[in-house]
């Protein structure tokens, strides 16, 4: 994938959780909470407590595949890549539009509240906010997100109040304007456990906003650990605001006045915020109303984008969508959702269409959650989640059965409305996109342990894929590449005398079977630069009795002839730089990730020059280890770093986070101990934590710089 298609990592776990949350908080606490009474009564807040714990199947599902496969697109990325273009491009234009209807009315939720204030023609307001909210994203997904921020943390300072001082007033004061807890609260269920249910079905739209993060997935930093933690912190929030924040409103508001309030938290803070002067409180919760309505209108424009920008990559959209600007934003997604949510906001004026939206959306999660079943049954190895679903796959089979409850009480209309979206992407990919796409899901790798067809072009995109995501913390490439056996090959040998070799002595290091490296070695391997980068080869194998990774390098500047393929290609060239790897059968997926490590390494400008340039063990290990996280200190005489000649390594004061990896001395190189006494002329190589790394370069390398220009200025 070029640049020019591919977003920048900017999201970090604020913003994640503040998409999220922000995306969440508007009809749902604004609005529908004296519209769902009516089908439940008091019990209205524990119908948002299990419509809360109804989407967590929905929810865990799309945080495995997001961190599995983080690409843009969220919903239409995932089925088609699990149950092929066909679902993708129904799953795609659906949601698309599903979230565009709904951003659209949460514009709209803007200039009804600014009409409170001053009189301003309604859909005019909500213009005007869509278009700013249209140059934010042309602007960047970071700066986006930067006012998703201000607006999530305004919103829950507000409600947070809002609840702390509902409950004191509630439970720990006798004002005669709030009744007694159990005034409002009989009967608390109205119509029975059938009624909860249907409060919940309708209440569900007020969490749909959580899964909004997955269409952003490939501009989040560190996406294995930000995408689950920031979707969990958001449910967590979101729910307790909800099921707190609805209590204190059945709690102050009369029944049936609260039936049919559209504007209950306004209503309910008339009777709170009385330490506030005259109507201050109420100006804070319409502000606040404002704020969720255009954060939730912010979020939608946000990721709904991302849908035409993810089905263009693909080729089931046309090709201009695809393209990012300057500021790495894909703009002319960006302008059509745009023009599209105006055209809405011009000609809908029907609060239904959400509910009709979150039909489909609905229809959406129960494909997800088979879509977990179809990526685990697949086999495939570089799917490789860094959040795996808890319970799999009873989570998702109930993820499928709770959506399908849901579809049934959202009555005929919603279902027909999601029949029509289906059949319009059904028309659209037979008529536009079959042709120009060449893929199949993963649904036929698990076709292919039945014997039946197989996709083998999906591996590669996944491997892709797992090559931009790089290492997972805690995989030992570091290590590996520090106790890497380098061999400089004078001799001529064929390759195949050189896999019985390098085969030799690992089975006699690890004590595992010659025979069976030697046959994973000559395996056609899915991971070959050679085709790509002349001079280098990259083989594997994976051995039960392996209990760590081990890497032997070859340099044999002569080249030996070998056999290469990719695919259908084919070809032999001579290598000169061999990398072969080992790794347990068990850790076949960190095995994946610590070759596409290499792979991006050998892909550097210069790699092959430079690996037969050098002569030093230690500078190779260096080279291949070159990013932030390491440094070479040589103990001169003289130096700030001289002071430890003498001393045993275990006495010498470095930050907790770093390691001396290695040691050369007197053109050896060897992994130190902490009993090792430091000599002069040692060379270290020290790796850690980037921070604790800059600091040991202030301190040996500017300290020593500052110290021959004081030494210089002594001396003239």
């Amino acid at each position: 994938m070029g640049n020019k298609t591919r977003l920048n990592k900017e999201l970090g776990l604020f913003d994640v959780f503040a998409i999220s949350t922000g995306a969440m908080f508007s009809s749902g606490f604004f609005l529908l909470p004296g519209l769902a009474s009516q089908y439940t009564g008091p019990s209205v807040f524990v119908a948002y407590l299990v419509a809360g714990i109804m989407i967590m199947p929905a929810m865990f599902s799309i945080a495995e595949i997001s961190t599995a496969l983080p690409r843009s697109g969220g919903a239409y990325f995932f089925l088609d890549r699990s149950l092929g273009p066909l679902m993708g491009t129904i799953g795609g234009l659906g949601t698309y539009f599903a979230l565009m209807f709904k951003t659209a009315f949460a514009i709209i939720g803007i200039g009804a509240y600014a009409s409170f204030f001053w009189e301003v023609p309604v859909k005019t307001i909500a213009i005007m906010a869509t278009l700013f909210f249209m140059g934010l994203n042309l602007v960047g997904a970071k700066k986006t997100s930067g006012l998703q921020n201000i607006f999530v943390i305004f919103l829950l300072v507000v409600l947070g109040t809002f609840i702390v001082d509902g409950l004191y007033n509630i439970f720990f004061t006798d004002r005669v304007d709030i009744p007694g807890i159990n005034d409002h609260f009989d009967p608390f269920f109205t119509d029975g456990f059938e009624g909860v249910i249907i409060t919940s079905g309708f209440v569900f739209v007020s969490y749909l906003g959580l899964t909004q993060i997955a269409s952003v997935a490939e501009e989040i930093k560190n996406p294995e650990r930000n995408i689950p933690l920031g979707m969990l912190l958001s449910l967590i929030v979101t729910g307790l605001v909800y099921v707190l924040g609805v209590f204190v409103m059945v709690s102050v508001i009369e029944p049936s006045e609260f039936a049919n309030d559209l504007a209950p938290a306004a209503t309910a803070v008339k009777k709170l915020f009385n330490w506030l002067p005259g109507d201050l409180g109420a100006y804070l919760m319409t502000g606040a109303a404002m704020a969720a309505f255009a954060s939730t209108g912010n979020a939608g424009l946000l990721s709904s984008s991302r849908y035409p920008f993810a089905m263009s990559r693909d080729t089931l959209f046309p090709a201009g969508f695809s393209k990012v600007n300057k500021m790495g934003t894909p703009y002319a997604a960006i302008l059509l959702t745009t023009a599209l949510i105006l055209l809405f906001i011009l000609i809908l004026s029907e609060e239904g269409i959400a509910k009709l939206a979150s039909t489909f959306q609905l229809f959406i999660f129960m494909l997800i959650n088979l879509s977990v079943i179809v990526f685990r049954n697949s086999k495939i190895e570089s799917y490789d989640p860094g959040y795996r679903s808890p319970f799999y796959p009873w989570m998702q089979i109930a993820g499928i059965i709770i959506s399908f409850v849901l579809i049934i009480y959202m009555g005929w209309m919603a279902i027909l409305f999601s029949a029509a979206i289906v059949l319009v992407a059904v028309l659209w990919y037979r008529y536009y996109a079959r042709l120009k796409v060449k893929r199949e899901g993963a649904i036929f790798h698990w076709f292919a342990l039945l014997g039946k067809y197989q996709y083998p072009d999906i591996e590669n995109e996944f491997m892709t894929i797992l090559k931009e995501k790089g290492l997972r913390q805690g995989d030992p490439f570091d290590q590996t590449i520090i106790n890497a056996r380098i061999v400089n090959l004078e001799r001529k040998i064929n390759f195949e005398a050189l896999v019985e070799e390098v085969s030799e002595v690992f089975s006699t290091e690890m004590h595992v079977d010659k025979d069976v490296l030697v046959k994973e070695f000559y395996a056609t391997s899915p991971i070959e630069p050679a085709l790509v980068i002349p001079g280098v080869s990259i083989l594997y194998a994976k051995n039960d009795g392996v209990d760590h990774p081990s890497l032997q390098i070859i340099i044999c500047k002569n080249g030996i002839r070998k056999p290469v393929s990719k695919g259908a290609i084919s070809s032999e060239d001579y290598i000169k730089v061999f990398f072969f790897l080992v790794n347990s059968s068990e850790e076949s997926r960190q095995q994946l990730r610590m070759l596409s490590r290499l792979i991006d390494i050998v892909e550097r400008d210069e790699f092959l020059e430079e690996m037969l340039r050098i002569t030093s063990h230690r500078e190779m290990k260096e080279f291949l280890l070159h990013n932030e996280r390491y440094i070479t200190v040589q103990l001169l005489p003289g130096s700030v770093q001289g002071e430890t000649i003498g001393k045993a390594l275990k006495e010498v004061k470095y930050p907790t986070d770093v390691l001396v990896a290695l040691i050369e001395r007197g053109g050896e190189t060897f992994p130190p101990h902490g009993n090792t006494i430091l000599q002069e002329n040692d060379v270290l190589t020290i790796i850690g934590e980037p921070r604790s790394i800059a600091q040991l370069f202030d301190r040996f390398v500017r300290l020593n710089k500052d110290k021959d220009k004081e030494n210089g200025k002594a001396l003239n």
